[in-house]
């Protein structure tokens, strides 16, 4: 049988692993910093939150459906080469979403500018000074503007739609040019919040001149000077007029996300469940399925080289292939550039042309089988809520990080110390679940989780956030390992995959899902600090809760395989007698015999 090319296990693991290699590059390359990349179109928190929570439940009932597609049509190989061929086309699509600033771009990269655009933190307020028309009349009669009167001047609540108010105007907010804060000096005032500045009302009758630098207290941001420097916030009649910020830009934008996201997730989502199944059941034909345990370490790497290298890139190419838009186009450039280079490995992935006769994957039968076992419910509670904390590190933590300084550079590196620190626990994976048991290794990757999230709402600095990467080894790595073993162990014969595929795909990218789309309000409503710290309070008491359920549960029988092999060396022929009636016994004597020789 190794003879044949087709079951050639050496190649085959090669190309296995370089194309998880490959696959690792091109997720870090857009992943990481896609949500950083839709704040920076103008997007606010909530509308983020949308996007990925439905990228999330897409990803979580789409790559499970199209791989039993894929399976029981035998057509795993296409599936393969159209996602990643239509993939290429899909990242691009991102790049062509028109920013709400169509100025963007040009002013983050031009230096000698006088504008400073930047980002500012989401839930700060900005108070706005607008000098009263009467009071601008008697001091400056030839260039007294008219206001607009309390009805077309209003709110605008989160969803966008206006509200009358009077005078006093408040806007969501997240992203803002720097040029657009000041102040006139007046009499009558009128201050608000904003969360998307609208600027109708100012392109009509623009004040040049008029605007004067108040000071703030935002912090520092990368190569930017501070948010009140006079030297980076003037304005000019052209920048006022070149903004397009209403509700219909941002509808527009939002819309375009949206539909290139959903778009792209449906070709991207079932490329990871066939390329495993695949390798899976082409091992498992030729028994050396304990050859397929640690190849996700390849992907690790992968991704730990990738997020450094692109954001490597993205400071000193970003400005060469854009000249309006925001900043991050090149993330997408360098996802079209790898999706190619692991289409050419796809040519040669292993896809095994044998179909064993088994029972198909049905998800009905699986969750019967979790509804069945109070363990495997108290497991799927946990891992959706660990779905759900952890979308709250993946969509918000860079907007974090930038918002105190920090570059993609530090993110990245950021990302690649808890994957190099997952990838260095792993040796000691077996010990620190024979030590800990899995419940407490679940309890404390749940108690690491918590922590980090604790501590990400105290961030003080732009370096502050890479002490608490380490923890994500345990937090992480650990805590799935955990999981992933309790599940090996309630499983019935035959269902381990399914079972794991369920709790990784609909528990866990449920959660991410919900987390996403609530922490999108949260955080614009509070902050990102009472997010995290309320994602920490919530896993705390289903940690205290998970702890004092569990040893109340049934447990299941062990069975003492050492002590069954051993009979095989007894000379009680009675017992030899005796045990020669129990199929298992029988079962485990043949796989020890074999095992043996």
């Amino acid at each position: 049988m190794n003879a044949n090319p087709q079951w050639d296990i050496s190649r085959t693991l090669g190309v296995a692993r370089l194309f998880q290699l490959v696959c690792g590059v091109r997720d870090a390359c857009v992943t990481p910093f896609l949500t950083l990349y839709l704040r920076q179109l103008g997007l606010a928190a909530p509308w983020v939150g949308i996007l990925m929570g439905t990228k999330h439940l897409i990803a979580a009932f789409w790559a499970p459906f199209c791989a039993f597609l894929a399976k029981s049509y035998q057509k795993r190989r296409m599936l393969l080469i159209g996602s990643l061929l239509g993939s290429v086309g899909a990242s691009l699509l991102m790049a062509l979403v028109p920013p709400l600033d169509k100025d963007l771009g040009y002013r983050s990269c031009n230096g000698s500018h006088s504008v400073t655009t930047t980002v500012l933190p989401p839930g700060v307020a900005l108070t706005l000074n607008f000098t009263s028309a009467q009071e601008l009349a008697l001091n400056h009669p030839a260039e007294a503007p008219s206001l607009p009167d309390k009805r077309s001047t209003g709110i605008r609540d989160a969803s966008g739609f206006r509200k009358g108010s009077g005078r006093s105007i408040k806007e969501p907010f997240s992203h803002l040019p720097s040029y657009f804060v000041g102040s006139i000096e007046g009499a009558g005032t009128a201050s608000g919040v904003l969360l998307h500045p609208v600027t109708s009302g100012i392109k009509d009758n623009p004040w040049e001149g008029a605007f004067k630098v108040v000071s703030t207290a935002l912090p520092l941001l990368a190569g930017d000077s501070a948010l009140g420097s006079p030297a980076n916030l003037s304005v000019t009649k052209g920048n006022i007029g070149a903004l397009d910020l209403s509700w219909e830009g941002l509808q527009w934008t939002f819309i375009l996300s949206l539909g290139s996201v959903v778009f792209w997730e449906l070709l991207t989502a079932p490329l990871e469940q066939v390329a495993d199944d695949s390798l899976y059941e082409y091992l498992d034909f030729v028994d050396a399925t304990d050859r397929y345990k640690n190849l996700w370490i390849w992907r690790l790497l992968g991704m730990s080289a990738g997020v450094c290298g692109i954001a490597a890139l993205e400071g000193q190419l970003d400005c060469f292939l854009v000249t309006s838009g925001p900043r991050g186009v090149i993330h997408f450039y360098g996802y079209s550039l790898v999706s190619t280079l692991a289409l050419l490995v796809s040519i040669a992935f292993p896809v095994p042309v044998y179909r064993r006769r088994e029972p198909s994957y049905k998800p009905v039968k699986v969750l019967s089988l979790v509804g069945g076992d109070p363990r495997l419910i108290l497991l799927a509670f946990t891992v959706f809520l660990i779905g759900a904390a952890t979308s709250t590190v993946q969509n918000f933590l860079f907007w974090h990080m930038k918002d105190h300084g920090s570059s993609e550079l530090v993110m990245g590196f950021s990302v690649a110390l808890s994957l190099l620190g997952e990838i260095l626990l792993h040796p000691f994976k077996t010990r620190l679940l024979r030590k800990l048991s899995r419940v407490g290794s679940v309890g404390l990757g749940l108690g690491c989780l918590s922590g980090q999230l604790l501590y990400y709402s105290f961030l003080w600095s732009w370096w502050s956030v890479l002490p608490a990467q380490i923890m994500s080894a345990i937090s992480n790595g650990a805590l799935w390992w955990a999981v992933e073993a309790s599940i090996e162990d309630l499983a019935t014969p035959r269902t381990e995959r399914p079972l794991s595929t369920m709790f990784r795909s609909h528990f866990y990218g449920g959660g991410a899902s919900l987390g996403s789309f609530v922490g999108g309000f949260v955080v614009m409503h509070f902050s990102l600090a009472v997010l995290y710290q309320a994602s920490c309070v919530v896993l705390l008491l289903w940690l205290a809760l998970f702890l004092s359920i569990q040893p109340k549960l049934p447990q299941e029988r062990k069975i003492n395989y050492s002590k069954l092999l051993a009979v095989e060396a007894s000379d009680t022929s009675d017992s030899e007698q005796g045990t020669e009636r129990d199929w298992l016994v029988k079962a485990m004597r043949e796989e020890h015999s074999d095992w043996k020789g």
